[in-house]
């Protein structure tokens, strides 16, 4: 079936870089470990980071491979859906993360997605943990068979409505849904906290500890594009818990929820990403 659209651009993107750039716009310093192929997009991708002053000591650009890419689709709403080519990102491997243990050990937060393969975001957190290192976890793209016990490794598993749906094989459609999630994922595993986004209906989450769930809202807002909103919201998650630690958890959800809301009224990806200049002063209080 062939349908006609309206445009067509490239950009940066990529999870895990996406949540960097987030965090590195908020004035996080920050360090990336991942492969990329040899190629314009590869190449393009380094140069990205470099000019947000990001680590690179770990960014490996292999010969013969292609870099990992995602086609979105983005309908009228804003909705978008994606199609992804994991490409270099499969090669990574658990010497990768023992070569990159004096970084993991030196941050403040690391944060693990599924674009790579689950021993490596496994190691990973593992090695944070060992070193005191808060740990975030986004299961995406989900992954139906994955174990539970990975869980335990994070300080804060975050999941949208459909990963959420994946994990917990129950339907994820309103507050009330996702508050069945939450409890359904805290019981399971050990992670510290979990949170499930729900685009325009805000965040439910809920700390092991604490009580609840508890729901933030989200503030309504024109939407151009919604497509990187949830590595908008994670990666300012990673640098409100890295910059300003005494924040409580609801603290932080909700003064990132308020920045991916502004990433959503702008077309693209990382380029709608807001930069701290742009963001009103109060969220930067401790």
């Amino acid at each position: 079936e062939t349908i006609y659209s309206t445009r067509f651009e490239t950009g940066f993107g990529g999870k895990g870089a996406n949540q960097l750039i987030t965090a590195a716009r908020l004035g996080a310093r920050t360090a990336m470990v991942c492969k990329l192929g040899d190629d314009n997009f590869g190449h393009s991708t380094v140069e990205n980071f470099r000019q947000h002053k990001t680590n690179t000591e770990h960014v490996q650009v292999l010969k013969d491979v292609p870099s990992g890419v995602a086609l979105i689709t983005v309908d009228e709403k804003g909705e978008n859906s994606i199609v992804l080519a994991s490409g270099a990102n499969d090669l990574m491997n658990e010497k990768d993360v023992a070569d990159s243990v004096q970084v993991i050990q030196k941050s403040s937060v690391v944060v693990c997605q599924l674009e790579v393969p689950v021993p490596v975001s496994r190691l990973a957190m593992l090695e944070a943990k060992k070193a005191g290192v808060r740990t975030i976890f986004n299961p995406a793209p989900a992954r139906p068979d994955l174990e539970d016990t990975i869980f335990a490794v994070a300080d804060v598993l975050c999941v949208n409505e459909s990963e959420a749906e994946t994990f917990c094989g129950m339907a994820v459609k309103n507050v009330e849904d996702a508050e069945a999630a939450v409890l359904n994922l805290i019981s399971r595993g050990g992670a510290g906290a979990v949170v499930v986004t729900l685009g325009a209906g805000g965040v439910v989450y809920k700390a092991r500890a604490g009580a609840g769930p508890s729901h933030i809202p989200a503030p309504r807002v024109p939407v151009a594009d919604t497509t990187g909103a949830g590595d908008s919201f994670v990666g300012s998650m990673a640098y409100f818990m890295a910059c300003y630690p005494d924040l409580s958890l609801g603290e932080v959800i909700r003064r990132s929820v308020e920045i991916a809301s502004v990433s959503v009224q702008k077309a693209g990806t990382q380029k709608s990403f807001p930069c701290i200049s742009e963001l009103p002063e109060n969220l930067f209080t401790a």
